[in-house]
């Protein structure tokens, strides 16, 4: 065995309140949202894993990588980025 070093991720917090809003959205995707996803789940982004609406602190990123820490949002449009925050200012106001 080779002196091999483990990286370990780190956790990151999250808001609870939030994983009911991300479920619904994760079933609600924009055209732009599925067209990513397409290219990014099962590992096709250079095997790279991704989840998708993803709650971090009190926010939801669309896409994140654990390993890179890398977190996407693709552009949507001013009434759906409005429903989204309205629906998060209800959430964490519960």
């Amino acid at each position: 065995m080779g002196t091999e070093k483990v990286m370990r991720r780190k956790i990151l917090p999250y808001n609870p309140k939030l994983k009911s809003l991300s479920k619904a959205l994760r079933n609600n995707m924009t055209f732009s949202e599925v067209l990513l996803w397409n290219e990014l789940k099962q590992k096709k982004m250079l095997g790279y894993d991704f989840d998708r609406q993803r709650p971090i602190d009190n926010y939801i990123v669309d896409f994140y990588c654990k390993d890179l820490m890398l977190a996407i949002n693709s552009p949507v449009s001013f009434s759906n980025n409005l429903n989204t925050s309205i629906l998060t200012s209800k959430v964490n106001n519960s």
